[in-house]
């Protein structure tokens, strides 16, 4: 049992820690997914070419997402690595000059004397501590401990779970028919999408949790509402209607 608690915890503390990044991803994939639908339906395409069109958005616009989410993640940490090569160089062959760096630093927090001189020898006995202090105090980076790949595996995995719910009442409709107003109902579940999504943005923003929901509902429905006006347009200036 204590296994299972310390198991599920760990689970738990993991999809913390990536959750600004399931909540962006899930964002862009149900507002960019339901502005395709929306867009289409007010174009008055079929079902089938609907469900075409959102899929193909939902995975080639969710794996664009998901490498450059990787990508960003993935430079930032080569920067890191660059600039603490670097340190390390620096510690390795101009140790007084370092040294002098970390007591100005030290220095400029309040520390004087033989305190000053104490926290500048414990810092200094370790050259990985050294470099991570240069690195936090004068270069002002700090190393995300969060993998690039899982950070894109985690965007694209949300983008997909949160993006298909536009387009769940369509594949209902399309396989086994649907037996009320399909747009309506995918409108509806897609707003709970939206809610649930703002929910847990207010975790990672901070903000209050209904300032969360109502703001990504809103952004929803304003991309909702242009795609459907431009599809609505394109269709009867095409059809001149």
């Amino acid at each position: 049992m204590a296994h299972n608690e310390k198991s599920a915890h760990q689970l738990f503390s993991k999809f913390q820690e990536y959750l600004a990044q399931f909540v962006y991803g899930g964002i862009d994939g149900c507002v960019t997914t339901f502005a395709v639908v929306a867009g289409a339906v007010g174009a008055n395409l079929e079902s089938s070419v609907i469900i075409i069109l959102g899929f193909a958005n939902l995975l080639a616009d969710g794996f664009s997402m998901s490498v450059g989410a990787y990508l960003s993640a993935k430079s930032e940490r080569d920067n890191y690595d660059k600039h603490k090569r670097t340190e390390y160089f620096e510690i390795e062959n101009y140790p007084a000059i370092e040294k002098e760096e970390v007591r100005d630093i030290y220095r400029a927090k309040g520390f004087e004397g033989e305190l000053l001189e104490q926290v500048v020898a414990v810092i200094t006995q370790d050259k990985e501590r050294w470099a991570n202090e240069m690195m936090a105090n004068e270069l002002e980076l700090i190393r995300d401990s969060k993998s690039p790949f899982a950070i894109g595996v985690v965007t694209y995995s949300s983008f997909l779970l949160i993006g298909f719910i536009p387009l769940l009442v369509y594949l209902w409709d399309y396989v086994l028919g649907f037996p009320g107003d399909v747009f309506l109902w995918a409108c509806t579940l897609t707003f709970l999408g939206f809610g649930v999504i703002g929910f847990l943005k207010s975790y990672v923003t901070g903000v209050n949790r209904w300032r969360g929901i109502l703001e990504t509902v809103t952004l929803g429905a304003l991309a909702a509402g242009v795609a459907f006006i431009v599809g609505d347009l394109l269709e009867r200036w095409i059809t001149g209607s």
